[in-house]
């Protein structure tokens, strides 16, 4: 009677022990987001081949937030900021050169990323104070290539802030475009009065709305409405600034 006891106890042990030794099981951040890249019609190739001419890199970001700051300048700002993290599946390392664009549907108003230093450190102050993630800005993240992170290995990933200290604090609904995650770009017949074909950029579209007072904002109400979409999305570039393409010769008269 007492050696299967004995047996079952010894068992008990030995799982216990493998038990501590096994790694702990990956806890998802609850206030993390990624998007994947996903195909779309326009793609000139298989985004998921990785020896296709079109790439996409992965992004993860935590909802926009807001932060009062001194501003040099400026005098005292409410500041919207947008946390992300830039990964690298593809084969090669990749230049990332972001374009955030805040578009406020309230309103209909435009609001470009902005590179505001004191802002960027009272940012890293709440997100990062141990400095370890080296938080970057739209052009220090772009000074060096993202490198390659395996699939089977711990992410190399790039961590930046987008900044804005000029949007209307009644905003209710908003959406944030980002650029320059994917080298995908599709031309399409121009659009009314215009002459020019119009150059789409594949960019990644992420829609917010915001609850709660009109007239106080914080970080809280700021709730993410999904999903994310990859889309082709009108940009200001003339087709003889594409890369690999030749200007385009007027026929003679």
């Amino acid at each position: 009677m007492r050696r299967p006891m004995i047996l079952a106890f010894l068992l008990a042990m030995v799982g216990v022990g493998l038990a501590l030794a096994a790694p702990p099981a990956p806890v998802n951040n609850p206030n993390e987001r990624e998007v994947k890249p996903a195909p779309d019609v326009l793609d000139k190739d298989d985004i998921t081949n990785p020896d296709g001419k079109v790439w996409c890199l992965d992004f993860k970001f935590k909802d926009p937030r807001v932060l009062t700051v001194d501003v040099p300048g400026r005098g005292r700002r409410v500041c919207w900021y947008l946390w992300y993290q830039v990964i690298n599946r593809t084969k090669d390392s990749r230049a990332f050169i972001p374009d955030f664009e805040l578009v406020v549907h309230d309103n209909n108003t435009v609001h470009h990323d902005q590179i505001l230093p004191k802002v960027q450190d009272a940012i890293r102050q709440v997100e990062d104070p141990t400095d370890f993630l080296k938080i970057k800005n739209s052009v220090t993240i772009a000074s060096e290539p993202i490198p390659v992170s395996k699939e089977e290995a711990l992410p190399k990933a790039m961590t930046g802030v987008a900044i804005w200290d000029d949007v209307e604090p009644q905003t209710q609904r908003f959406s944030i475009f980002v650029s320059g995650l994917s080298n995908g770009w599709a031309v399409t017949e121009p659009l009314g009065m215009d002459k020019e074909p119009v150059v789409r950029r594949k960019t990644l579209m992420l829609n917010f709305k915001r609850v709660g007072n009109k007239g106080e904002i914080e970080s809280k109400d700021i709730q993410f409405v999904g999903p994310a979409q990859w889309i082709y999305r009108a940009s200001s570039i003339k087709l003889p600034t594409l890369p690999g393409e030749k200007k385009q010769e007027k026929p003679a008269p």
